[in-house]
């Protein structure tokens, strides 16, 4: 835990930068730093989006199988994602591919696409029903599209914390969630980039960058899948070096991406570390790891 700690103040005062930040280690408490301030979520808040599309399935009012419609005045021509790269259209995908793709590579078209089945307005009060008040995007003319919007540290790390607790989503939901973000094809610049694929498949995390921003937020699982740790790290400029060349880079080498890349092989290990010795807590619901399986077409 004190590692943990230590690690953070450390790579956080090499990057610079403005912070909001929360982590569990074991449930408790390991960084505490402004988590209640109001932040820009980036597409950190694709994981809110995801939580009310899902709410509307666990509700019957929508299906990961029906289809929506990709048309070409719906896809963003962005760098972020794969629907821009297709240049055919229209097309029509399961919701569940659209959610895929929303969580995976990021994709900003995928964020209208729930927008057809999930409203603004709607998608807030799903939100503030489940008492996360300043998890919200930000709606504009048309109904169905909005922002990504704001967030708080504490909120996002609650809405994970009860994801894998199972009083957020349904059990399928919730499996369907974690599945695609701690999938191989997921977020790896970060908190993930320095563990094998091995342990990378037992991290679900979700990145988000724009401008300045940089943002991560996810659960680190034991090697028997109890949820071990959970962060949500909201961070912004001015960063350590030249401002236009970080504020144009949104991999690896960037000092906030390479502080987590730090603060995630630490906290992996203590995660490690904390589930080898004995406990008397009580059981908590477990996601084991799928297998890894490789294929060569065919």
């Amino acid at each position: 835990m004190n590692r943990v700690a230590r690690v953070y103040a450390r790579e956080v005062a090499k990057a610079q930068g403005v912070w909001s930040s929360l982590i569990s280690v074991g449930g408790a408490t390991a960084v505490e730093a402004d988590a209640d301030a109001v932040v820009e979520a980036a597409s950190v808040n694709k994981l809110a989006v995801a939580t009310a599309v899902l709410d509307k399935i666990d509700r019957g009012l929508l299906t990961l199988d029906q289809r929506v419609d990709v048309t070409a005045d719906i896809v963003i021509q962005d760098i972020d994602g794969i629907f821009a790269l297709d240049g055919a259209y229209p097309s029509s995908i399961t919701l569940g591919h659209a959610m895929a793709n929303l969580l995976t590579v990021s994709d900003n078209t995928a964020v209208r696409l729930c927008g057809l089945v999930c409203p603004s307005a709607e998608l807030n009060q799903i939100l503030r029903d489940k008492g996360f008040v300043h998890t919200q995007v930000v709606p504009v003319a048309n109904p169905n599209r909005f922002f990504l919007g704001q967030t708080t540290a504490r909120e996002t790390h609650t809405l994970l914390t009860r994801l894998v607790a199972g009083d957020l989503l349904s059990p399928a939901s919730t499996g369907y969630l974690l599945n695609v973000i701690r999938s191989t094809s997921a977020f790896t610049d970060g908190m993930r980039l320095r563990l094998s694929t091995p342990e990378r498949l037992r991290v679900a995390t979700k990145a988000g960058w724009l401008d300045d921003i940089r943002n991560e937020a996810g659960v680190m699982f034991t090697a028997d899948g109890t949820p071990g740790a959970v962060y949500a790290l909201f961070a912004h400029g001015p960063f350590v070096g030249d401002a236009a060349t970080n504020d144009a880079d949104f991999g690896a080498p960037h000092p906030a991406l390479k502080a987590r890349q730090a603060l995630g092989r630490a906290m992996f290990d203590v995660v490690d570390e904390t589930a080898a010795a004995p406990t008397t807590k009580a059981a908590t619901r477990k996601y084991p790891a799928p297998p890894i399986v490789h294929t060569n077409g065919g």
